[in-house]
């Protein structure tokens, strides 16, 4: 039975012109679930990422405290679970995040201007809560799927997508020819993890999108596949966070 550990990306640069790249706080994040995985002997048989960067990047910074503690140990890993210097032996675009900057413009026509946005928000006494506040409508717009036509990608079309994401798992542990034992872990995004987790619960948008907000950074949720079958075994793990306090423990 193969176990699917699905990791959302350490905490990304929410409220910044480029929200793909990882904060410092993300950069720890992820290099504490690494030494968390290393301290607790966990073996990861293969690791792979979506291809936007901060998939790409809290990979990295998992595997380095967790190569450093564990590469030395047989009994834990025979060969590397990720070679960093190939991404196209790790990358599946399957697991990229959905264009939330697509879902955001298409709420409101005047959103298409950077200069509108800024001016809505700078309305508000508390910026950063009116921007979640604005994004949070606009999620619900696109979870609805009444506007389907106005999105690069619709949420069916992006649900779809995370189905085909695990079936790439299944794929990759099948040409990797790894054991029946096997642990796979998967950086991708809340909005990948979520889908999958309301598929297997058998349960629509709106579960997907309440499961989304809920979901920490790095925090970890696991399946189990046994042939054509999964099973979701939990949901949003993140003790390894509580290291150091509290104060790791993001949402956004």
């Amino acid at each position: 039975m193969t176990t699917i550990l699905l990791a959302r990306h350490g905490q990304a640069s929410f409220g910044q012109e480029n929200y793909d790249q990882l904060s410092e706080l993300g950069e720890v994040q992820a290099q504490m679930l690494g030494q968390h995985y290393a301290t607790t002997q966990r073996r990861i048989d293969a690791i792979f990422t979506g291809s936007l960067v901060r998939q790409q990047d809290s990979a990295r910074h998992f595997w380095e405290p967790y190569q450093s503690s564990v590469g030395t140990d047989s009994d834990i890993s025979s060969k590397p679970a990720i070679d960093m210097s190939a991404p196209d032996s790790y990358v599946l675009p399957q697991f990229d995040e959905f264009n939330h900057k697509d879902v955001f413009i298409k709420s409101d026509p005047a959103f298409m201007s950077k200069g509108a946005i800024a001016l809505e928000i700078a309305k508000s006494e508390m910026p950063v809560t009116r921007l979640a506040e604005l994004f949070d409508a606009a999620m619900q717009r696109w979870h609805s799927g009444d506007n389907d036509h106005d999105y690069i990608e619709s949420w069916s079309q992006f649900n779809e997508r995370a189905k085909q994401a695990l079936e790439q798992v299944r794929i990759q542990v099948a040409n990797l020819s790894l054991d029946r034992d096997s642990t796979v872990l998967v950086f991708t995004s809340g909005g990948v993890i979520a889908a999958i987790t309301a598929q297997l619960l058998q349960q629509g948008s709106q579960t997907a999108y309440q499961l989304n907000k809920s979901l920490v950074n790095t925090g970890v949720t696991s399946i189990t596949l046994k042939e054509q079958n999964a099973r979701l075994l939990s949901l949003n793990e993140y003790s390894h966070l509580f290291a150091e306090g509290k104060r790791f423990v993001t949402w956004r």
